[in-house]
This record gives structure tokens, sequence and C-alpha cells, in this order.
């Protein structure tokens, strides 16, 4: 609380200069403690050619014109005054010298009002001015304030100067007059209205807030008079009101409204602004790839993969559950393989999470390359019957043909009545059937080419007996099986046979029995003959027309041999479907 004490006033008189007509000068208004005393500065003139012996005067209460008969205040020629005023009023100016003050003592709230002076020259000249004093009886002080008071700039209030702040708008200033040798104090308060520029005092910091949720945002500010304040975000205004306080709301906020956030609050005397950063979690974006899909084997490959999330994901690059690449908290990761083979080709994932969530990416490198003939590529024969399995890796898919070298004939994928292809991934299957092959297995030579070059592989031949005991089933071995004992019987009898009936006369010929025979020709068959045989033979393989000579041919052939174990291919008429060449 401040306090100003009353000090005595001196009133400076500005003498009035002769201006030869009637006029008079006073304070319009005049405070005063009640109980105290006040004077009323009062000068009067009239014209110079009035010289008058004695100069008296008289002053009245509330109206300056006798006939109304106002209270007599002060009169000079009889002292004869209104009882308000008995003992209460005196001159204390020099009519002569044309001063007129008048001295009010012991002040009550009945002497507060309007006070004017008559001047008495004798006769008729007499004259009663118009200008006139209030006098305002007051029991407390009359601090006057200025009309604006600004925080940080001097200001003067009833004699007190001070340089008010922003933390005293709103008090109140206080003054308290005393006067001496007297039990007499008055005190008076005034608030003060202090006007100065907005400082934002309540924001959030910084939010996070899950991706579809509700977010509040408030913002604050202390300013007189109110500020207006307005939220922005990248220049753009969103809200602004004249308050105290503004809330931005933001209903299922998104990722795109992930960002800094401002608040700015001005007045005609300043500005403050502030910021604060909503930061939006959401689980990964479906992450992308970009980078080389084909490569040629041996070069290098780079696959980029990004996303976008908060936070930032775990990313993790795999193929076939094997994990090639990952980094944590990154929104993207690089996969580089320095010089790609063709186990890199296939399908790989991409995943980014996070704790909001999961998703991933498929994505196929395909590595092209040479073909490559695998080892289980081969043939098998059985009676007359040859099956060639030629099984190619390869990217593109090449071209694939047979060349039997012996007889100057090569065979490929497109003659489908000897060829079946089929596809799996990077493998190519080919099987090559010939039929009525009676003769010895011929040489047969796998050749695959694509863009890349070409691979060439003579295919071995595993023994006729699998291919046979493929085909003949559980059946055919039950009943070679019990050939089998027979011929054991068989031989076992004919030896005991031997031994009790041998005689010197019986003697071997010169041409034994024959079990087998693979190369059985009709005795006295001219070679021409055989020679068209053959002819027909080639002709049904290409498979063109003509009908070759009938041959009576047989032979037996049968294999007692142990039944081999099972390879990784077994060829039987069912693996395709072929063109039978036969020859009968």
């Amino acid at each position: 609380m401040i306090f100003l004490t009353a000090l005595p006033l001196f009133w400076i008189m500005i003498s009035a200069s002769r201006g030869g007509h009637w006029s008079a000068w006073m304070p319009s208004s005049i405070s005063a403690f009640e109980g105290t005393c006040v004077s009323i500065p009062c000068r009067f003139d009239f014209p110079d050619e009035l010289r008058p012996a004695v100069v008296h005067g008289v002053w009245y209460f509330n109206s300056p014109y006798p006939k109304n008969y106002p209270p007599v205040v002060f009169k000079s020629r009889t002292q004869v005054v209104h009882e308000s005023f008995q003992g209460r009023s005196r001159l204390l100016g020099d009519l002569g010298l044309r001063n007129c003050t008048l001295l009010l003592s012991t002040l009550s709230p009945e002497l507060g009002g309007k006070y004017y002076f008559r001047g008495d020259l004798g006769g008729y000249n007499q004259y009663t001015f118009s200008e006139h004093s209030v006098l305002d009886i007051i029991n407390t002080p009359n601090i006057v304030v200025p009309p604006e008071v600004v925080a940080g700039k001097e200001v003067e209030v009833s004699l007190l100067h001070f340089v008010p702040t922003r933390e005293a708008n709103g008090h109140r200033l206080g003054c308290q007059a005393a006067f001496p040798n007297t039990t007499l104090q008055f005190e008076g308060y005034a608030s003060l209205d202090i006007k100065y520029p907005p400082v934002i005092v309540e924001m959030n910091s910084s939010v996070e807030a899950i991706e579809g949720s509700h977010v509040s945002l408030l913002c604050g500010a202390d300013s007189n008079p109110l500020p207006l304040l307005t939220w922005m975000r990248d220049g753009t205004v969103l809200r602004e009101a004249v308050a105290e306080s503004l809330y931005l709301e933001l209903e299922e906020v998104t990722p795109a409204e992930d960002g800094v956030y401002a608040c700015l609050a001005e007045n005609s005397y300043g500005q403050d602004n502030r910021t604060v950063e909503l930061s939006v979690m959401y689980a990964p974006w479906k992450p992308t790839v970009n980078g080389t899909m084909v490569a040629v084997e041996g070069e290098m490959v780079s696959i980029l993969c990004s996303t976008q999330s908060n936070p930032d994901p775990i990313l993790t690059i795999f193929k076939e559950k094997q994990i090639l690449a990952t980094v944590i908290y990154e929104p993207q990761l690089q996969l580089e393989l320095p010089a790609v083979t063709p186990e890199d080709d296939g399908e790989y994932w991409c995943v980014a999470e996070n704790q909001y969530g999961q998703r991933a990416t498929a994505f196929n490198l395909s590595v092209e390359f040479a073909p490559v003939i695998l080892l289980e590529s081969h043939c098998a024969a059985a009676r007359d019957t040859v099956q060639c399995l030629c099984v190619v890796k390869s990217n593109p898919e090449p071209s694939v043909a047979f060349e039997l070298p012996l007889r100057n004939v090569t065979v490929n994928e497109t003659e489908r009545e000897f060829v079946y292809s089929e596809r799996s991934g990077l493998l190519l299957t080919t099987i090559l059937t010939l039929r009525g092959q009676a003769q010895a297995p011929p040489r047969i030579i796998c050749t695959a080419r694509n863009l890349y070059g070409a691979k060439s592989l003579e295919l071995p031949f595993q023994g006729t007996h699998r291919l046979m005991w493929a085909k003949i089933g559980p059946v055919g071995a039950v009943v070679a099986f019990a050939i089998l004992i027979a011929v054991v019987c068989y031989i076992t009898q004919t030896r005991r046979k031997k031994n009790v009936t041998e005689s010197p006369s019986f003697s071997g010929g010169d041409n034994p029995h024959v079990l087998y025979g693979s190369d059985f020709r009709i005795s006295g068959a001219p070679e021409k003959y055989e020679s068209e045989r053959r002819v027909g033979s080639e002709r049904r393989l290409l498979g063109l027309r003509g009908e070759p000579p009938e041959l009576d041919l047989s032979y037996s052939h049968s294999d007692l041999g142990k039944r081999p174990t099972k390879d990784s291919y077994t060829l039987t008429e069912d693996l395709a479907e072929y063109a039978e060449i036969r020859v009968k």
C-alpha cells in the first residue's frame, strides 16, 4: 500500500492585468476535508474610470442574484452572514487591492456548493461576477489517476511519482493526509488500471497422442486489456478469440496433424508467442521397396526398404525365415548383395514394426544366369524303352534339346510326341521317352541354352533293371522271385540226373543252349532285310511316316539280379505324356 502525506498547499496568485472592465478569477472547483478550513483564492477588476473611495464586497452561496436572497457567506459592509457561516467565514484578501480571497473554517458537508463574489463600489456600481468556485467537502483524499498508466513508464499520481509494473495492476493506491498538531487524518484509495502487453503464462508442454485419439491444446495469456489469442500451424490460422485463454480441440488426430503449433497473444501494447510440439504416435505404414528386382548373376544388387511411423520402427529384411539385414529406430533399411547368385533368387520380405503395430511388404528378386544341368539328370532303359531325365536350373527358362550323336538325330522340347517338360521355380524338368530300343541303349546328350550361355551333358545310364522293377511292380517281383526258385530247383535236379546217367558216349554239341540273346537274327535272312529294319526304327523315332518291313524278332531278357535302392527320380510311364516308338 502506498500512502501520500498531505503537504501545505501554496497558491500562487497571478496579478490580474487591469483590463478596464468587470472581471474576476477564482478556481472553478476546490476540495477540502470535513472539519478543516479552506481558502478560495479570488481576484477581481472593474473599469478604470470608476474611482471609488471604498471598495466593498459580498460572497453568496449557490446563487449570484441578490433578489433570490441567497445565503450570505461574507459581507464587508455589515458583517451580517447566514447562520450556517457565522464564525466560519472571513475575508483574507484586501478589497482595496482587488483581492477577494475567502477563508472558510470548520467545514461541514452542508457548506459544499457554489460560491459567488459581488463587487460593491457604491451606488449603482455593483456587479456580481459569473465566475464561481464549487466547493467539495470530502472525507477521503481524492486521488487523481492519469487516464492511462502503462507498465514500465513513469507516472504522477497526486504528487507521487513512480514506475508501475504489471504485477501492480488492480492493486489499490493509498493516500493519507494528516494535519500537524491536530488529530485530523484522512485516507483514500484508488485502484490502478495498469496497461501492459500480453505474456503467455499457460500452455501445454510437448504432447504425445496415439493416432485416432482426442487432443486439447491450451493457451492462456496475462495482459491488460485482454489479448487476441490465435492458434496457428504453418502460418494457417486454426482458431482465434479475445480471451484470457483459448483451447484448440483436435478430434481423432492423424499423422498429418503431427507438428509444431503456435499460440500468438497480442493487444495494443505488444505481443507474445509460444509453440508446442504435437507428436502423433502411429504404427508403421506399409513399407515401400525401391531397387533392382532383376539382376544377372555376379552383379551387385542394392535394395532400399523404407516406411514411416512414430516412433521410428525396427526394420528387417529376411528370406525364407532367415534375417538378412535389420536396423533399429530408423525409417529405412538398405540391403546390399555384392555379387548375386542363383541362390539369392526368390521372395523377400521387408517388415516394419513398433509398439503400435506391424506392416510387411513382399518383393521378388529375380537372378538371371546361364543354365546348369543338375547331376540327377540320367537315362534308364528297360526292355525296349529308354527314358531320359534332364533337370536344368536356369533363369530365364532355357530351351532344352536331346541329341543322339550316333544316329545324327536331335529332338527338342517342341516335339511333344517325344518330350515332356515341366517347370517348377528355377528348375525345368524335361523327359525324353524312346520306344522300340531293342539294341544297346544309345548315347544321349542333353543341351540347355538361354541368352546367358549353354550347357551340355551326356546323360549317364542307370542299370536297365531299375526301370524294369519300377514297371513290373510288386506283383511282377513276386512272379520273378517264383521263377527264380523254379530255375534253381530245375538246375539242381538236372545236375543230380546228370551224375546218375552220365556215360562216356555223351558229349556236348558245338552250339550250347542259349538262355539270353540280345542280337538274335532269323537264319537265312538277307542283309538287306536287316538294313530296312534299322531305317524303319529311326523313321519312327523322328515321327516320320512310312511302314517298315514286318520283322519276326523274338528275344528273351531276364535280369535276376538284386533289386536296386530307390533313385531320386523313378521314371515310369505315368511321369509324362509321350509317343511310343515300338519295333515289332
